[in-house]
């Protein structure tokens, strides 16, 4: 029998938790939670915002392969416009933690706020934390592979948008695109350019 002053305690399960989405005019926000194994390193995690479109995909694929435990889970525009996209993003994250296989003793969040869960675990927000804790960094990667995936089909779905260029965010293209073809049922009519195509075309909000 080991002599309890001289075993080892079980590692911390460290759970990092990142959204991506926040900020387009259209499509869900999406959020993934990730525990990493210490013992199955992942070099070249990093904020996903610093990584190309391939290199996401590559890493996201080894996270996958890798991780104690990974999930990810969405907000649609619906819950969006009716909490608004803070909160959103915030249950979004609970939810991906909840459907972590592994349940974590810690939780960190990219950011200044932390989701309510309904486990029992430590939580802490750490802004900066996508580009200084792997395992957020792992979870910015997930969040953000699997939204831009979505916005893929989203633009099959809702040809002409651009959806699949842009991924629904602000840009030059997609505000003329709004201003052209109206908004679509994926757009945030939340957000003030979107409000703004509504009233230009006379359509009911």
């Amino acid at each position: 029998m080991p002599n309890p002053r001289t075993t080892t305690p079980p590692a911390s399960r460290l759970c990092g938790v990142d959204e991506a989405g926040r900020g387009p005019l259209a499509g869900a926000v999406f959020a993934a939670a990730v525990i990493l194994d210490p013992g199955r390193r992942i070099r070249g995690l990093a904020d996903s915002k610093a990584l190309t479109p391939e290199r996401r995909e590559v890493l996201a694929l080894r996270i996958r392969e890798r991780a104690i435990a990974w999930a990810v889970a969405s907000a649609d525009v619906e819950e969006i416009d009716a909490i608004n996209i803070l909160q959103a993003s915030l249950a979004a994250m609970a939810r991906a933690v909840a459907q972590l296989a592994v349940a974590p003793d810690e939780v960190v969040v990219d950011g200044l706020y932390v989701p309510h869960m309904t486990i029992a675990c430590t939580l802490r927000a750490v802004v900066g934390g996508d580009a200084s804790i792997p395992a957020i960094s792992a979870a910015s990667i997930l969040a953000k592979t699997a939204r831009d995936a979505e916005m893929r089909r989203l633009d099959e779905r809702y040809p002409g948008y651009g959806f699949a260029r842009h991924k629904g965010y602000c840009t030059a293209e997609h505000l003329e695109r709004l201003r052209a073809l109206g908004p679509c049922a994926i757009h945030r009519r939340s957000f003030a350019p979107v409000r703004e195509a509504y009233a230009q075309r006379d359509l009911p909000f």
